[in-house]
């Protein structure tokens, strides 16, 4: 959930801040290709036997050469706060600010966890469930719901994921582990749909179309309600996630759960209780960072360094230890996907995209607007959704009703871009952020999960998560 405004700023300075460059049809086309190209060698990352950041530094490099060669890429200089600054043309592509949340966030959480808090409230949650694996699946179900909702989705998962690890393999349940991170992993799209700064593209679709913070919560809320009742439901169906069947399995689980000692896992009272201070201030930064005098300015991405560099004092002679226990890779990956993304922009890949949308805007306000949020699910699941939700924005904003007024906060196409553009990231796993760290934390755990096997895994929840979104966009709102 990076701030907004550095995030139209991203976009702004990224395409170099003119008009856009004449591209032919026939470059447009070649580029897309190439696009087509990456996203097949990241489904066939087994296959391949290489890491996907290598993949997508390979595509970044192709990319950015054929841009140099055949299109008018913005080199600079970059104006800059008044000043001329001349640096790569790569580099106004990566959007700093996921990087920066995603590595702060990381380290943040790294560090936490050894304070023994995630252990304590992994297994006071374990408790409450009375060993039921139902019934763990719910409340983690719901916290990862309520996460997502006031952080940004990336650090939701990196939270619960570790909650996650911790409870299930604690049970004994080590087998029911990859569901549980893969319904997480989809909830943090739905909780990224509950409040007008859950995700960016709220933010960009309703500062455009005027929507508030108030009316955006009433909209949304009865959505993510039956949205997360359904997918808990349909993963612990397709997951095989059961209640205890027998009184006897019951009270073994009771048992084995009561034998559980919160204290564990905490070295040292003093750091546990500074971890928790800090975690939970971190919380209410991050919720309120687009608010906060000065903060606002500097972004989330600032948020979450600040606190790592906090925390890490702990530790403050072995830092390194979690500096090597950072995701290089998933880091490595975002950026390189940035700049394949941004040179995409500039060979009217996107603006293509949007063309063909614009015609679908003109079927009508219940058939274009189910096109439309069927149609920016699936762009938005193989590509970034930030500039895809402008796009649209800027293409529904410039489009009058037929008696020649503009769309109000409540029309139903500004709805479909933003349950388009969040739902999308549960179709694979470089839909969003938040799926990739969860496809991230299951390799981790040495768990099988392809980018093939994803898309059959998760199919059938985005394809229900979409059809309720349907249902209601075109029904309720």
């Amino acid at each position: 959930m990076p701030d907004h405004q550095s995030q139209l700023a991203f976009l702004t300075l990224a395409s170099g801040g003119g008009g856009a460059h004449e591209v032919s049809l026939g470059t447009t086309l070649f580029f897309t290709l190439i696009l087509v190209g990456l996203i097949v060698c990241l489904a066939l990352e087994e296959k391949i036997h290489a890491k996907k950041s290598l993949i997508v530094a390979c595509f970044a490099v192709l990319s950015l050469f054929l841009g140099a060669v055949m299109l008018d890429l913005p080199y600079g200089p970059y104006s800059i706060g008044g000043h001329e600054i001349n640096i790569p043309v790569y580099v106004p592509s990566v959007d700093w600010g996921v990087i920066t949340i995603l590595l702060g966030a990381s380290i943040f959480v790294d560090v936490t966890s050894k304070s023994g808090l995630f252990t304590w409230i992994a297994i006071k949650l374990t408790k409450m469930s009375k060993g039921d694996p139902l019934l763990l699946l719910w409340y983690y179900g719901l916290m990862t719901v309520v996460f997502s909702a006031v952080l940004n989705n990336v650090t939701a998962m990196i939270i619960v994921g570790s909650l996650t690890g911790v409870s299930v393999k604690k049970l004994g349940k080590s087998e029911l582990l990859l569901g549980f991170l893969v319904i997480e992993g989809l909830l943090t799209n739905i909780g990224g749909l509950l409040t007008l700064i859950s995700s960016v593209p709220n933010i960009i679709v309703g500062t455009t179309a005027g929507i508030s913070f108030v009316t955006f919560f009433v909209k949304a809320s009865p959505y993510v309600v039956v949205a997360t009742i359904a997918t808990i439901l349909l993963g612990a169906k397709l997951f095989s996630i059961k209640k205890l069947g027998s009184e006897e399995e019951r009270k073994e689980a009771k048992d084995l759960v009561a034998g559980f000692d919160e204290n564990d896992g905490i070295e040292s009272r003093k750091f546990f209780w500074f971890a928790t201070c800090l975690l939970s201030l971190f919380v209410v930064t991050i919720a309120t960072t687009s608010v906060l005098p000065f903060v606002s300015n500097l972004g989330m991405g600032f948020v979450a360094l600040a606190f790592a560099a906090a925390i890490l004092i702990r530790y403050k002679h072995d830092v390194d230890q979690f500096y090597q226990a950072v995701d290089w890779d998933l880091l490595g990956f975002f950026a390189g996907l940035f700049v394949v993304i941004n040179v995409m922009e500039h060979a009217q890949v996107l603006g293509l995209i949007g063309q063909g949308l614009e015609a679908i805007i003109g079927l009508g306000p219940k058939l274009g607007g189910g096109a439309i949020l069927v149609s920016a699910a699936g762009f938005s699941s193989v590509t970034d959704n930030i500039p895809l939700a402008a796009m649209l924005s800027k293409i529904i904003a410039a489009i009058p009703l037929a008696d020649g007024s503009m769309r109000g906060p409540s029309d139903p196409l500004w709805w479909s871009v933003i349950f388009g553009a969040n739902l999308g990231g549960s179709l694979t796993p470089i839909g969003s952020a938040s799926t990739l760290v969860a496809v991230t934390i299951i390799h981790k755990y040495k768990l099988p999960m392809s980018f093939g096997s994803f898309v059959k895994t998760a199919f059938p929840y985005a394809a229900l998560q979409i059809f309720l979104a349907l249902i209601y966009v075109l029904v309720f709102l």
